[in-house]
């Protein structure tokens, strides 16, 4: 087996975060890294927070849950598809959840929220691509949840998420990137009660360059920090 120096990967994407954040007019503190560790042991966690990193992302709550008190102080993300029965896993240990898409998973949150006397931050992930096998909802749809929000007391909606289509052409991907971008400064213009935008998720290993460009001020890597998943480890 090949091994992975976290080190060197991790100084290798903070140096390409840096110069995409340079070309796209900001700094390096502008934009927040979410280390993904899907699959990945606390051990290899725990390392890369001694190097840095202070955001951890989880594709399942599940993972979070058992995680959680072998890890070294970080703030934890969900970044995955959630359950309406698994939020319980994760209210009380995540600081965002990056990937709500209805209004069902909205009360949820809230319901659960209410009941550890906690706020919850959220992102709203939108299919920006349309494509059938992604999660999120239509640019369309955004503004129903947006006004549902204003009616919850314990959910804040803080930005948008979304995950570009798996392709090389990253004109493609631009596109869908800038749509993101200039739907993020039409709400923040409209000014929903409960709506603050504040974080723009979009990029990961294969993209966060090109998502910085556009506009995003949080990626998600994985790959590029952590090597390849282990999926052996997460029967």
């Amino acid at each position: 087996m090949i091994k992975v120096s976290i080190a060197e990967n991790l100084e290798d994407v903070e140096k390409r975060i840096s110069a995409a954040a340079k070309r796209s007019g900001r700094k390096r503190e502008d934009i927040t890294l979410v280390a993904v560790t899907k699959t990945h042991p606390a051990e290899m966690m725990n390392e890369a927070i001694k190097l840095g990193v202070t955001d951890i992302g989880e594709n399942k709550p599940q993972e979070v849950r058992d995680k959680y008190d072998s890890v070294l102080p970080v703030k934890w993300h969900l970044i995955g598809h959630l359950q309406t029965n698994k939020v319980k896993y994760v209210i009380d240990k995540v600081c965002l959840i990056h990937s709500v898409d209805s209004i069902k998973l909205m009360d949820e949150i809230e319901r659960q929220a209410e009941k550890h006397n906690l706020d919850m931050d959220i992102l709203i992930q939108v299919n920006i691509s349309g494509e059938e096998t992604k999660s999120g909802i239509s640019k369309e749809e955004v503004e129903d949840l947006l006004k549902y929000a204003g009616k919850l007391k314990h959910v804040k909606v803080k930005g948008l998420m979304t995950i570009a289509p798996k392709t090389d052409n990253s004109v493609t991907n631009r596109l869908h990137f800038d749509n993101m971008r200039q739907l993020f400064v039409d709400i923040k213009q409209k000014k929903y009660d409960n709506v603050n935008m504040v974080y723009l998720s979009m990029g990961m290993s294969g993209d966060f360059e090109t998502a910085i460009e556009c506009g995003a001020n949080m990626v998600r890597v994985g790959s590029a920090i952590f090597g390849a998943r282990d999926y052996s480890q997460n029967k």
